[in-house]
């Protein structure tokens, strides 16, 4: 059986990165290595150990370059919370940035809020009730 193991995103400070992840999202750093040959660093961050079958994100940063073009392309990582609008106060209250405040999307009633990583990647809260369900 195939599973998602991770999604991996460029960042340009690490350290701030982690921070951000682990202090503002609620996420664990899992592990970290660094390739001195080819001048990068990768931090896994999740909500669970990747071993149970939980997605995570690969924070890669690649020496020296401190941020890049998102372009067009990359849309959001998207986190299924219980309560999204608790989880955008304690977001708020712990530094990170709200994007869309938590609600209904447009047309429909599946509730959901944008949070803006420190590099600028969208991470969209939805609420866990209708997480599985098509938005609407």
């Amino acid at each position: 059986m195939s599973q998602l193991l991770h999604t991996m995103i460029r960042v340009g400070d690490l350290d701030r990165s982690i921070t951000f992840y682990t202090d503002v999202m609620g996420m664990k750093l899992l592990r970290k290595s660094e390739n001195a040959e080819y001048k990068y660093t990768l931090a896994f961050v999740g909500f669970g150990e990747e071993t149970t079958g939980q997605a995570v994100i690969e924070l890669t940063y690649n020496w020296g370059v401190d941020s890049y073009d998102l372009g067009n392309g990359f849309g959001h990582l998207a986190i299924g919370e219980e309560d999204i609008y608790a989880r955008c106060e304690a977001i708020t209250a712990a530094g990170g940035k709200v994007t869309r405040k938590p609600g209904p999307v447009a047309g429909g009633t599946t509730e959901i809020a944008f949070v803006e990583d420190p590099d600028g990647y969208k991470i969209e809260l939805i609420q866990k009730k209708s997480a599985t369900a098509a938005l609407g």
